[in-house]
Parts: C-alpha cells; sequence; structure tokens
C-alpha cells in the first residue's frame, strides 16, 4: 500500500487531498495518514496542510522497487525488483528464485549484506546505504560455453555507466574486477544453472561501491565519493547501470560476442601486461595477448606456448 501511496505522490507536484487518494485506494483517512507517518520515519519529506492534502518534497537515497523503477523505462532489466533492507546475499537468493521459473531481468536489491560474497568464496563487504548490492537474472539462449561473455559485458556496463553518472573513467581487469585510479571500486560474480548445451539461466551478481567512506573501504579499494570528493546518489547511478547492461544485453543478442569483446579491449588494464594467473592448484606467468571470442584470457608463456584460461586470479607483475 505504502508503494501505492508514494506513485501518486510521485506523479503529482502539487498538493493531492487525502480523500483523494484514499478513495483512489479504497482505505480509510485513517489509515491513510498511519502509512504517511510510516514513510516519513523511512527518509520521505511527506509535508502534510489541511484542505490541501499531501505533497512529496524529497524522497531517501534508496534503492525500493517504487524508486528503481520509476523513470527507468527499460524493456525487460528491474521489471520486477526484490528488495530488502537486509539480506545474507542476493547471490543466493535470486539463484533460488532462477530455479523457480522467476522471469528474465529480475533482480534482487539489499541495502546491506550480511554474507555478501565475490569470486573464489572472498566476502564482500556490504555497508548499509553506501553501495550497490543486487543480482539479475537472466534467461540467455546460449550454451554454457559462450556465458563467460556475460561476465565481460556486465564489466563493460558498469564502466560505462560509472562514466555517464559520474564522469569518472573506470577500467576492467580480467575477468571482472572494476578500477578507478588503480582501486578497486567494482566486483562481479556470475554463477549458472544449465545442462549439457543449455543455459537454464544465469545470475549475475554486483557490488559497486558508491558512497563508502575511507573507514568502510578494504585495503586497496575506492568508491565513487573517495575520487570524486563528494557523495553521489547512488539511484541515479543504479538506473543508469541497469539501462546500460539492457543496451549491451540487446548489443550482444543482437551481433553475438563480438561488439561487447571489442567494447572490452578498449576498457581494460589487463591486455599487454606481463602477468601470474592463479588457477586451482597452480599458477602461470606470461604475457597477456588479448581474449578470445568466449572470454578467456590469452596468455603467452615465456616458453613462447600460448594457452587459454578461462578463469583464475590474475596478477599484474610489470
Amino acid at each position: 500500500m505504502k508503494e501505492k501511496i508514494l506513485a501518486y505522490l510521485k506523479g503529482k507536484h502539487d498538493y493531492m487531498s487525502g480523500d483523494d487518494i484514499s478513495s483512489r485506494l479504497g482505505i480509510s483517512r485513517q489509515g491513510l495518514w498511519k502509512h504517511i507517518q510510516e514513510l516519513k520515519d523511512t527518509g520521505y519529506d511527506i509535508v502534510a496542510v489541511p484542505h490541501l492534502g499531501y505533497r512529496l518534497e524529497s524522497s531517501p537515497d534508496r534503492l525500493s522497487g517504487l524508486e528503481v523503477s520509476h523513470g527507468l523505462d527499460t524493456k525487460f532489466i528491474a521489471r520486477k525488483v526484490h528488495y530488502f533492507d537486509y539480506l545474507s546475499s542476493t547471490m543466493d537468493f535470486a539463484m533460488q528464485l532462477g530455479m523457480r521459473c522467476e522471469p528474465a531481468g529480475s533482480i534482487v536489491v539489499a541495502e546491506s549484506q550480511t554474507k555478501g560474497r565475490g569470486r573464489l568464496g572472498r566476502s564482500w563487504v556490504s555497508p548499509k546505504y553506501k553501495g550497490i548490492y543486487f543480482s539479475l537474472i537472466l534467461r540467455p539462449r546460449i550454451p554454457p560455453s559462450a556465458s563467460p561473455v556475460l561476465t565481460l559485458l556486465t564489466a563493460v556496463s558498469i564502466c560505462e555507466a560509472i562514466k555517464r553518472a559520474s564522469g569518472l573513467e573506470a577500467r576492467i581487469k580480467w575477468p571482472n574486477d572494476i578500477f578507478i585510479s588503480g582501486k578497486k571500486a567494482a566486483g562481479i560474480l556470475t554463477e549458472m544453472n544449465a545442462e549439457t548445451d543449455k543455459v537454464n539461466f544465469v545470475v549475475i551478481g554486483i557490488g559497486l561501491n558508491v558512497n563508502n567512506d575511507r573507514k568502510s573501504l578494504v585495503p586497496h579499494a575506492t568508491s565513487l565519493k573517495e575520487q570524486l570528493g563528494h557523495a553521489m546518489p547512488r539511484l541515479v547511478v543504479f538506473q543508469e547501470l541497469l539501462r546500460v547492461l539492457e543496451e549491451n544485453y540487446f548489443l550482444f543478442e543482437e551481433g553475438g560476442p563480438g561488439p561487447v569483446i571489442e567494447k572490452w579491449r578498449n576498457s581494460n588494464i589487463t591486455i599487454g601486461n606481463r602477468v601470474k594467473v592463479h588457477f586451482q592448484d597452480s599458477h602461470i606467468e606470461g604475457q597477456a595477448l588479448d581474449i578470445d571470442n568466449d572470454g578467456s584470457l590469452l596468455i603467452r608463456k615465456d616458453s613462447g606456448l600460448v594457452q587459454k584460461i578461462f578463469s583464475g586470479d590474475v596478477s599484474h607483475l610489470r
């Protein structure tokens, strides 16, 4: 009910009478007043004037379904939003939804995670109301071998969204780390449910540091706020990211991996560097030459042999 009340208030710049809202929603004036008070308690600045009604002056920087959907205008991404104040992990919840035939484009958003996780079992620190923590469900019609390109697509989208929203230049370290000024600002986790020749669904998790202060950042990490010197409206960044994700997903559907991979090449900081890649229980060193159309990293070892790496933890040596 509170979301319906907000929808009415957001759609009108002047006062809206309590009688009008109550009759449209089929609730009493007392019930309306109670919901208005609850909204005010969560940070909405709603002015009430006798004989005029209610007017929304400002909204808190929250990533609720109503806030995210208002003015978004995407075709399928974030048409359905599962929003939580606290959640153990958006990835875990989204994977459960995927198993229950949740439609493609649905997102799971949390203001804070108690067990946020990244690649290789690492944790993702998720302080409340500071960053953007969400997971996106996709159902691409691709073979499992093509799914790594979705991680590259997501990395490109994060860089483009950061540029559009803040003007900052973000870069990608293969396969999924987003850096600004040499420090990590965002990470991506991709998990898949598939059969031998068919992807049932993919869940892409994103953690982006937006208004994190230095004290809430782990070593060698940064945030948009730290880079800009001032806070950013998280909703603005989030909506831009959702739009760009959809744009690049349609680009991938229409043109295959080529256009996405070319964008990735233009934004990466890995190709051309000497790297050490840790994978499974071993590692290799060499020159990062390029990425293949399946998203794998091509490394020329000192022996001259070129090896494809499909996953691993990359360190830049120089």
